[in-house]
């Protein structure tokens, strides 16, 4: 295998984007304590709640500070939307909350990791421990209660991160959540690359630890993180199944996935 040049800007980007990282999460301690009191919650910033516009600066800022220009296509439909979209990075959840606050599906593990669990738990993040028929079952019944309250919620139906060549299987259940709250549900596309063409270094390699991955991503060249809002998809008549090809088969079309 022919080795690789090396890179010789890696230390440049590390000193410069380190402490840079390490201020934003200083910051974000005595920012959360504003963004979930009672006065985040009834202050208005530009029309918005505080506590919304504290979310999708300081997840934006965190996106950026790794070296991700953000992209937005698109626009995120407003109230009570089941947010659909593939998973390619940890970055996901933080590049969808910079555009528009949401109540994510997320697996239990995240509660655990360093500041972003704690942040997460305090963004009304719906935990779930993945394999557990009993754990989705009240994921489901989370989901439809922050829906009917008009409350956004974001889902990976995939179930986890994926290699970010290709989708995999849209599990159909999650979708249950939609159908009981009738609610609209949009898809979302992520990709990380330059062009909308996704660079295979983004996504976790073989093996690779939450705190590897970060480490690897601060010292890479920065590329584009782009999220793109699609049309809405109809909740299909036939069951919560044709709706999750559907889905899926829109978010491939936007990444230039095969849809099969």
């Amino acid at each position: 295998m022919p080795r690789m040049p090396r890179d010789w800007r890696r230390p440049l980007r590390y000193l410069w984007r380190t402490p840079w990282i390490f201020a934003h999460v200083v910051v974000a301690i005595p920012l959360s304590l504003v963004a979930f009191s009672p006065v985040g919650r009834h202050a208005r910033v530009r029309g918005e709640r505080l506590d919304h516009w504290l979310q999708r600066w300081w997840s934006g800022g965190i996106v950026r500070r790794c070296g991700f220009r953000i992209v937005r296509e698109g626009e995120p439909l407003p109230g009570a939307v089941l947010f659909v979209a593939n998973h390619v990075s940890w970055l996901d959840i933080e590049l969808m909350h910079s555009q528009r606050v949401m109540s994510f599906v997320a697996k239990a593990e995240i509660a655990r990791w360093p500041l972003i669990g704690w942040l997460a738990s305090r963004a009304d993040t719906i935990f779930h421990r993945r394999g557990s028929g009993n754990s989705l079952n009240a994921v489901i019944e989370q989901a439809v209660e922050r829906l009917r309250d008009g409350i956004a919620v974001g889902v990976f139906p995939e179930g986890g991160t994926g290699p970010g060549d290709h989708l995999r299987t849209f599990h159909a259940r999650i979708f249950q959540t939609a159908v009981d709250a009738q609610a609209v549900v949009q898809p979302v596309a992520i990709s990380y690359g330059r062009n909308g063409k996704m660079d295979l270094r983004v996504p976790f390699a073989p093996g690779e630890s939450f705190f590897a991955n970060v480490v690897r991503l601060v010292g890479d060249a920065g590329v584009e993180a782009r999220v793109h809002f699609l049309d809405p998809v109809p909740l299909a008549v036939e069951g919560r199944r044709q709706t999750a090809q559907a889905v899926r088969a829109a978010i491939a079309r936007a990444l230039d996935y095969p849809e099969a």
